[in-house]
């Protein structure tokens, strides 16, 4: 199976086989594109093609948001920091789960928990663990270092 572009490798026939390192960044790509999408109908789109239609994206444990809140949230990010962007660093496969160690950099345009625009940037490190059923991902664990990224948008740290 050619692996060498995402619409090269149907997702069916890439969760049917072993996930190697780079058929499972195929798989969960489109959301990382969903997530620093340009527009809202983009986001929704990529989000819907990558993920099964009660998928669950989820920050602790027992909090975990739909895929239309998800789709919400990340539609509005787009004003707040336009210029978003995630860069997937590594890429490890466990059985039926993908983990990305990942890093998310952007500037506020906006106020931006609590801090006021001042054309600081972020650059702050990403961990999602995707788990995958039927070919998509079915739930998302998140970690990211928000902290890290508040002190370097109010100058206290570099990025």
């Amino acid at each position: 199976m050619n692996m060498t572009s995402a619409s090269s490798a149907p997702v069916a026939a890439i969760a049917q086989a072993a996930l190697s390192a780079e058929s499972a960044r195929i798989l969960v790509q489109p959301i990382y594109d969903a997530l620093t999408a340009s527009a809202p109908d983009l986001v929704r789109g990529r989000l819907e093609a990558a993920t099964t239609s009660d998928w669950q994206n989820c920050a602790t444990e027992h909090v975990c948001e739909t895929r239309e809140t998800a789709i919400e949230r990340w539609s509005a990010r787009i004003e707040r920091v336009p210029d978003f962007r995630f860069v997937m660093r590594e890429v490890l496969v466990s059985g039926n789960r993908i983990i990305v160690r990942g890093e998310a950099i952007g500037t506020p345009a906006v106020p931006f928990m609590g801090v006021s625009p001042s054309g600081r940037s972020f650059r702050l490190m990403t961990i999602d663990i995707h788990e995958i059923v039927d070919g998509k991902v079915h739930r998302t664990y998140h970690l990211e270092d928000w902290a890290r990224a508040l002190r370097q948008l109010r100058g206290e740290e570099a990025l």
